[in-house]
Formats: C-alpha cells, structure tokens, sequence
C-alpha cells in the first residue's frame, strides 16, 4: 500500500454561515481517499438551515447523527418530488446526477455524515457539488441571456431570475416557513434505519452488529455500495475480519474511543491507533481489523464498496480456525492436539 494508512477529522470546511456548514476530508490529509476513490463530507445545518437543490458526481450514504431532516429527491427527467423526513440513526442512498435539498425545520441541529465512492468523480477522492441555484449555481453560470432563450422570460425577467438568490450551498430560511410533508404514494425505500435493536448480531453485553445491504434495501444496488453500524459496549471488541470480495471499507466513529488495528499481508499493523468520536479511516482491500472499545464504549459507521459484500471472520464461531480439521489446524499453528482442542473450544 503506498499511501500512508491515518485516521483523521474532517480538515477543510468548504462552507460555514448562521445557516450551518459543510465540511470534508481533503486528499492531502488523507491521501488513501484519492487512491482507493472513496469520499466524505459532513453537513451541518442549524435550524431552519436549508442546502439549496444540488446534484453531486458521486454515489454516497448519507448516515444521521443528530436531529431530523426534510430531504427533497429529484430524479433525471422525473416531474416528481419525493419527499421524506429522516431522523437520528437513518441511512440515506443518494445516486450521482440525482437533484436534492435538505432542511432542518427542528430546533436543534442536524448533523449528517456522507460516505462514498468516487470513481467517476471530476476529483478522486472528493465529492463535487453542483448547485442548481445561488451565487455558485448553474443559474448563474448560464447568466441570463441563455436563461431568458431556455424559459421563454424577457431581458428583465432572466436578469431578476439569474440574480434573486445572493447565498451559497446553505441559506437560512426565514421563522414560519413550512416545506412539503413527507410524500405518501413512495412505493420504494428510499431510506433505512440502521440503527435498530433487531439487529443482525447482538452479542450480550458486548454490542451489536446491523448491515444494510442490496438483499435488505434493494436501493443500494443501485448504487454499489453498503452499511454496517457496529456500536460496542465498554471494552467490548469486535473481531477481527475482513471482506473477503476485495471490497474497500470506510469507518466513521459516531461515538465514543477505543482503539482499531488494521493488518496486511505482511503480517505487522498496516495501523494502530487511537480513535474518537469524528475520527475517519480506511480499510484497503483484503486488510483485516478489529476494534476494541474503551470504558464508554465505542460506535463506528462503514460504507463498503459492494451491495453485496461477503465478510470473513478471523475469530468466533464462522471463523476459519472453527472449519479447519484437527490435524490442519495443529499443522497451521504448530500445535499439539490438546491445545488445538483447546483453541477450538475458546473459539466459539
């Protein structure tokens, strides 16, 4: 792996107002973004903060971590608006090309992660937003002499339609304002939560697993990619595993510290370190990891790059040293037979 492995907050903020902000992680602080052409940036809209209709260059999840937000969904060439209302722990797939707004009508802040992949990005390892509107938007770019052609409007009309919104990315909305209820004839699922108790895995005071994938939210096929929240009691650890389908995983801390170690094929930590709430990190193809919470435990966010990964586990009952024969195992390990049945009955 030629690029240096590093767990890092987002670094460059691209916007920030009295309507909220946006933030990312650059290629220059994490340069494995740019080489595995994965992206994240985060969204931080304060109430009645509003991120004007954009369309983006990349696939990505959008995962809640605080409040509840308004989400407007246009697809290419479709006259209709789906709109839905999504809440702390909901994960949201948003396709490249497709047009959407986001609005805080709470009275906390909304906070939202976005994780994806950018292999057909304008810039690898970064998400590029097009704006229909503003100062930044398309609008303007087109200025309005193509814009009074293209809508049938006079020199004046174009003028004020090209020059009516001043702001940028986010604008603040004025107290009373009410945007669409969320749309009843969806007959898709257009997004999920993740954060459920019936999860896939729930281990007794160690924590629980969930995983959102194309064969549960068949959405996500549509995009390439997957979720998985794994939230980990204090001192719990998860075990280590990779993806055994050669897909990328990208980790978001939610919550809390611990520790992850990431291992290659040379048999020493590719990375071991520290990481808290904020923290991002990549795990290359076919590395394996493990995470170990701290006293308060720990939640971690991962995209993985297929709708259908298959995960192998290094430890636990499904786990390679549990299907090795004996003499196999023995021979694997260099060990004598009553250690191997030892191992064999730890291992479960």
């Amino acid at each position: 792996m030629e690029a240096k492995m590093v767990v890092e907050k987002a670094d460059q903020t691209d916007f920030e107002g009295d309507s909220g902000g946006y933030y990312e992680w650059s290629n220059s602080k994490t340069p494995l973004l740019s080489e595995t052409k994965l992206g994240a940036g985060k969204l931080l809209l304060h109430p009645l903060g509003f991120a004007l209709p954009h369309y983006a260059d990349s696939s990505k999840i959008g995962f809640v971590l605080e409040g509840t937000c308004t989400v407007g969904l246009v697809t290419p060439n479709s006259p209709e608006e789906k709109v839905v209302l999504i809440k702390k722990g909901d994960a949201i797939p948003l396709s490249a090309g497709v047009i959407s707004w986001w609005f805080n009508a709470g009275e906390t802040d909304v906070l939202i992660v976005f994780l994806g992949e950018t292999s057909k990005a304008l810039v690898p390892g970064k998400f590029t937003y097009f704006f229909v509107s503003g100062v930044l938007g398309l609008l303007a770019g087109f200025q309005a002499d193509f814009v009074g052609k293209a809508f049938g409007l006079d020199q004046k009309e174009s003028e004020s339609l090209v020059s009516s919104q001043p702001g940028a990315l986010l604008v603040k909305l004025q107290n009373g304002i009410k945007f669409p209820e969320p749309s009843k004839h969806i007959k898709e699922k257009l997004f999920a939560t993740i954060d459920d108790p019936s999860c896939d895995v729930i281990v007794k005071e160690g924590g629980i697993v969930n995983t959102l994938t194309e064969k549960n939210f068949p959405m996500l096929g549509e995009i390439g990619l997957s979720a998985k929240l794994v939230k980990l009691e204090g001192n719990a650890m998860l075990v280590p595993s990779y993806v055994a389908d050669g897909s990328v995983q990208m980790c978001y801390v939610v919550k809390g510290s611990g520790r992850i170690r990431v291992v290659g094929s040379e048999g020493k930590p590719a990375l071991d370190s520290k990481v808290e709430e904020g923290d991002l990190f990549i795990v290359p193809q076919y590395f394996a990891t493990t995470e170990i919470a701290d006293d308060g435990g720990l939640e971690v966010f991962t995209i993985i790059t297929s709708s259908k990964p298959v995960f192998g586990q290094l430890a636990g009952n499904t786990s390679v040293w549990k299907a090795l024969s004996p003499v196999v195992l023995q021979s694997t390990l260099n060990i004598t037979e009553e250690f191997e049945q030892l191992f064999k009955s730890k291992n479960i």
